[in-house]
């Protein structure tokens, strides 16, 4: 009856050391959980910048408002008719 029990106990440890101790354990699991979470976040925010950057490709295919507004604010292109004023600021002021 001894010998059994020991013959149990030693399957069961046997059955049992993959599951907490070996290659693919409760930890590793548990780690390739957070990895796929962290890379579903990131790509939920380039999906994000996608769509953002696709929006703004369509204002640009589609009409002139936003080459307009994009030459006004990044190049500083003045419309014909346009008051063009420079306002600086105090510490940039030139002495």
């Amino acid at each position: 009856m001894r010998l059994l029990l020991l013959v149990l106990v030693i399957l069961t440890l046997a059955i049992q050391y993959p599951l907490w101790w070996g290659k693919d354990s409760w930890s590793r699991v548990a780690e390739l959980e957070a990895r796929v979470a962290e890379q579903q976040a990131e790509n939920e925010a380039l999906t994000m910048r996608n769509n953002a950057l696709a929006a703004e490709v369509h204002d640009l295919r589609a009409g002139t408002t936003a080459v307009e507004e994009r030459a006004r604010s990044e190049l500083g292109m003045v419309k014909e008719g346009d008051v063009f004023v420079r306002i600086l600021r105090s510490d940039t002021a030139p002495r």
